[in-house]
């Protein structure tokens, strides 16, 4: 009887658990979020008449993959050896052109300047959405081959593309590069850097995140696709920036879970410039945060500068650029 009670109590408790599970993969999604003004309005004053037109380069998957070049000022289009090359990795939702005053900043100083449209952003394949946890890091390396360079090459990212490129520099290709800058970079919703509820940027659908990632340690990856991100984005802006973001580019765009791991095994030379009025994060613990991982790094505080002020004013991008020079 003993035995009866246990099993009966054993299948109820794991039914409970899978109804639980079921009930946040299903109606655990993120919730809508007002627009956040000072993402969304500085892109209203900028003037992107001179963006250069769209290039593709094709992923190990077949997808062609768009991105922008910025040649460096004063120096051949065809001498691909003669300035040193800085990759660069847009922010949450957005896509390159959003980092259209910045590229075309660096490349004023001599830099030669590639900004990706990251898959699920922009015209890199569908928007939101990435095949499998780190696709993203194929795409970088299948873009190195593809537009080979022969001179240094610098991989550098802004916000989420900040916490990307984090990733990869902690990885086995960290040696693809040989220097990285991350600009106000997300680290991690419980690193010291984070703000209260986001900044009021994203809507995380914290019970599906949850659910689907319990799914995925158990070796069950069906529900990837679902979003589990909505970003505060306006009605023109929704239009061409990506809304939303799949489990798999949640997880792939931004540090691994370990953030500190990335810090300590990252081994090129690495910098961190933020605005110190930035509003998503807290950019007076960013040299803590980095310290606490075990390694120092130089960190850039730019006065007055907000979040997307960094690349867009021209005072701040000027400060910015500097950090690109060995």
């Amino acid at each position: 009887m003993r035995r009866k009670f246990i099993a009966l109590a054993t299948f109820a408790t794991v039914a409970l658990v899978f109804t639980a599970l079921a009930a946040a993969v299903a109606f655990g999604g993120p919730e809508p979020i007002a627009p956040l003004a000072s993402i969304n309005d500085p892109f209203a004053r900028v003037d992107f008449s001179t963006v250069p037109p769209a290039s593709r380069y094709t992923a190990r998957d077949g997808t062609a993959l768009a991105w922008l070049r910025y040649p460096a000022a004063g120096i051949a289009t065809g001498n691909a050896a003669a300035a040193r090359r800085v990759v660069l990795v847009h922010g949450s939702s957005a896509r390159a052109r959003s980092l259209h005053v910045l590229a075309g900043a660096l490349a004023a100083t001599g830099l030669d300047v590639a900004v990706l449209d990251m898959r699920g952003h922009g015209d890199s394949g569908p928007r939101g959405h990435a095949a499998y946890i780190g696709q993203l890091e194929d795409d970088i390396e299948d873009f190195m081959r593809a537009i080979p360079h022969a001179g240094p090459t610098t991989l550098a990212g802004f916000s989420s593309g900040g916490g990307f490129v984090l990733r990869f520099a902690g990885s086995t290709r960290q040696d693809l590069f040989d220097r990285y800058v991350l600009l106000a970079p997300f680290l991690h919703h419980n690193a010291p850097t984070n703000m209260p509820n986001n900044g009021g940027w994203v809507s995380v659908g914290l019970p599906r995140m949850i659910a689907v990632t319990l799914l995925n340690v158990a070796g069950i990856s069906t529900w990837n696709h679902l979003p589990v991100l909505r970003f505060g984005l306006n009605d023109a802006a929704r239009q061409f920036l990506t809304p939303s973001y799949d489990f798999t580019l949640a997880t792939n765009f931004r540090p691994h879970d370990d953030y500190q791991a990335d810090i300590r095994n990252a081994k090129r030379p690495m910098r961190v410039v933020a605005g110190r009025s930035d509003e998503l994060f807290d950019a007076s613990k960013y040299a803590a945060a980095f310290e606490a991982a075990g390694r120092v790094v130089p960190v850039t505080l730019v006065e007055g500068s907000t979040h997307m002020g960094l690349t867009l004013d021209s005072a701040a991008v000027q400060v910015v650029a500097r950090a690109f020079v060995p």
